[in-house]
């Protein structure tokens, strides 16, 4: 809760900010109010949404195959290990899926701790030694213990506001500046929404930075919080295993900031993941 708190306070703090430093430079402060409800609405609307439909997502998206009867010993072991690391960190037993794809690669999601899902691939499932598995299925539990679902969905209602806010404030002093030079015409409504999408776009580009640096904070705790649970030892072993392996391209990009292998990049400041070679030494440090 305190985590929900400081997050929505930081996001009205950035509201209120704005809406000042607007009111200073002449924009209608009435109509600003109106901007500030509908970039919140929005802003946060569409995050929350992806939050309560996200376990329904993933398992449509990614094939998922919830085990509900074990169908051998392999599945067997899968759905009790997950069920010892919940136990262990204090959440709710979460579904246990596996979907088919030949990359090594796990993932966890849902609304809630109490209300998750840990699926991972047939690639990772017969790919790894159990020690190697139980790292990766640590992680992703520590992520459910975390609650790292409810504070990127928030993280992201945060920066889609901004978003929202900033670039239709922005298109406005465009507008106001053009009129005032061109007999009170302005940009027009074409120009106006052409303006905004550009802003948008721009403005999007930042937001998908600060997301991104947040999710590669949460995946370092997640690493710690899986060598707390399973052991260092088995979490290193997983991260050495997936660094032998190909690059993680299976993914939908909507799923790929929640597997424990992200997609590489020329640009780490775009990318959901830190460097495996990065994750390893932080663990070997700590």
């Amino acid at each position: 809760m305190k985590r929900i708190f400081l997050l929505i306070a930081t996001n009205l703090a950035i509201l209120l900010v704005a809406s000042i430093v607007m009111s200073i430079l002449g924009v209608n402060t009435q109509t600003m109010g109106g901007l500030l409800v509908f970039a919140a609405i929005f802003g946060f609307g569409g995050s929350f949404i992806s939050l309560a439909i996200s376990k329904w997502m993933a398992k449509k998206t990614m094939g998922c195959e919830v085990i509900t009867q074990p169908r051998d010993n392999t599945e067997r072991w899968l759905v009790e290990t997950v069920a010892r690391l919940a136990e262990k960190s204090g959440i709710k037993m979460p579904e246990v899926a596996i979907y088919q794809s030949p990359e090594m690669n796990a993932f966890a999601t849902g609304p809630s701790k109490n209300n998750a899902l840990v699926a991972v691939s047939s690639g990772l499932l017969y790919g790894m030694t159990q020690d190697e598995i139980e790292g990766v299925l640590a992680h992703e539990v520590s992520h459910v213990a975390n609650g790292d679902m409810v504070t990127l969905t928030l993280i992201q209602g945060v920066v889609n506001t901004f978003v929202i806010f900033a670039a239709r404030v922005v298109a406005g002093i465009i507008d106001n500046f053009v009129a005032g030079d061109e007999e009170g015409e302005g940009l027009g409504m074409f120009a106006y929404m052409a303006v905004v999408f550009v802003l948008d776009m721009l403005f999007g580009i930042l937001a998908s930075i600060i997301v991104a640096y947040f999710s590669r904070i949460r995946e370092f705790k997640a690493d710690e919080g899986a060598a707390r649970l399973a052991g260092k030892g088995k979490m290193i072993a997983a991260l050495e295993r997936l660094r032998q392996g190909p690059e993680s391209g299976a993914m939908p990009a909507q799923m790929s900031a929640f597997g424990i292998n992200g997609k590489r990049s020329m640009a780490e400041l775009m990318m959901s993941h830190p460097p495996l070679e990065k994750r390893i030494a932080a663990l070997k440090n700590s």
